[in-house]
């Protein structure tokens, strides 16, 4: 997962994301942080599989999305 505090996340997660494509990573991407609503469509398109904000503050929900997201990718596999 990605935390990104400081507004670049439309620059970085896209390159860490053709990195990861490129090493034959083949992982579900979390990213979170400070993220405008207007971003997160951007950055599900891109192929992050989720995206978390302050807004984002159930504990136990995000556990259980992580939890799902991590099953679903070991299935895939």
């Amino acid at each position: 997962g990605l935390s990104i505090l400081s507004g670049s996340h439309l620059q970085l997660v896209p390159a860490v994301l053709e990195q990861l494509r490129a090493a034959g990573v083949q992982a579900p991407v979390v990213v979170g942080g400070i993220i405008p609503e207007d971003d997160r469509p951007v950055l599900l398109a891109q192929g992050v599989a989720a995206v978390y904000t302050p807004k984002d503050f159930e504990l136990g929900k995000l556990m259980l999305d992580v939890l799902e997201l991590v099953q679903r990718a070991r299935a895939a596999a």
